[in-house]
């Protein structure tokens, strides 16, 4: 027997992070086990905390009874039940703030390699079609452009503040009017009318599903773009692809899809006005070994009976 307190990892990350665990906790890792069933079985009298990047519903947590706390491993926790979980008295947390600035200079970095076409640009000079065709064509300046955000929470607001570095013209939507000095739309619609170029950062789930939709991309107009650093589920990939393949909707940098890492063949065949990213806004080796701990702090609190760092319920 071991005084270590039993936990179930639903998902892996940063295998630094979780190798941390060790020193805590009992960790059984359920990605990795052939019979998931027999796995939660064998603990589930002793399991008092789950952890995972991914979805923990509600027959998960009846499975390990004695659960006191779900450490969800990033910002959004949408494949999480936090309804069932407080049902249950069990807390939940996610891991906000740490990736607040990766995540914004990410998405800075995407709609710059998007309106420059910078991987276009590589790709231009390693196939030699720069001394065969001579210059590339001209790109899109971003400094000075009308950038609408959609979400502005801790992410969005870091976002908002980096746009004005290069000097543009800052909107946002949100459900409420902020106390910021940039524009505020109540509508995604007109904002996306009034804006060049189209940020989404809001979490998933119900209440966000397709809020960028081909009304929203047509607003956006053949000349605009459209950025996802949230999730996939915000825009209607199905109408996004058909925008971008009629040439209403001008380009867009994806970070997130609607079934990863499955990314439509259509997408992956525009070549010229679309940059695709593997969700990877938060991945660097300082903000997910910040995050693994936060994960880890927080089982070790919610296992103690102790207020979480960052609680969801």
């Amino acid at each position: 027997m071991t005084d270590k307190p039993v936990i179930v990892v639903l998902s892996p990350w940063y295998t630094v992070a979780m190798d941390e665990l060790d020193q805590h906790f009992t960790v059984h890792k359920l990605y990795e086990s052939k019979d998931p069933a027999a796995l939660l079985a064998s603990v589930r009298d002793t399991c008092v905390g789950i952890a995972g990047s991914k979805v923990c519903d509600a027959a998960t947590m009846d499975a390990l009874p004695n659960a006191k706390v779900i450490a969800h491993h990033g910002v959004g926790y949408d494949g999480v039940d936090v309804a069932a979980a407080t049902a249950r008295g069990i807390k939940v947390s996610n891991t906000p703030d740490v990736l607040s600035d990766e995540v914004a200079d990410f998405a800075i970095a995407l709609t710059l390699a998007t309106l420059r076409r910078i991987p276009q640009a590589d790709r231009y000079v390693r196939e030699g079609r720069w001394e065969r065709e001579g210059d590339m064509k001209f790109t899109d300046r971003m400094w000075g452009r009308k950038v609408g955000i959609l979400g502005l929470g801790r992410i969005g607001i870091e976002i908002a503040h980096r746009f004005a570095a290069f000097k543009m013209d800052i909107a946002y939507h949100t459900r409420s009017k902020r106390d910021v000095p940039f524009t505020y739309y109540s509508s995604l619609l007109d904002m996306a009318r009034a804006v060049d170029i189209l940020v989404a950062i809001v979490p998933g789930g119900a209440g966000t599903k397709h809020l960028v939709n081909r009304e929203v991309l047509d607003a956006l107009g053949p000349n605009g773009v459209f950025v996802n650093v949230a999730r996939g589920s915000v825009a209607d990939e199905d109408a996004l692809i058909a925008a971008l393949k009629d040439g209403r909707l001008g380009a867009a940098g994806l970070d997130v899809f609607a079934d990863e890492p499955r990314v439509p063949q259509a997408l992956k065949d525009m070549t010229e006005n679309v940059v695709l990213q593997p969700h990877q806004a938060s991945a660097t080796h300082d903000t997910r070994l910040a995050m693994g701990r936060l994960v880890m702090e927080n089982l070790l609190l919610g296992i103690a009976g102790k207020p979480l760092i960052t609680p969801v319920n």
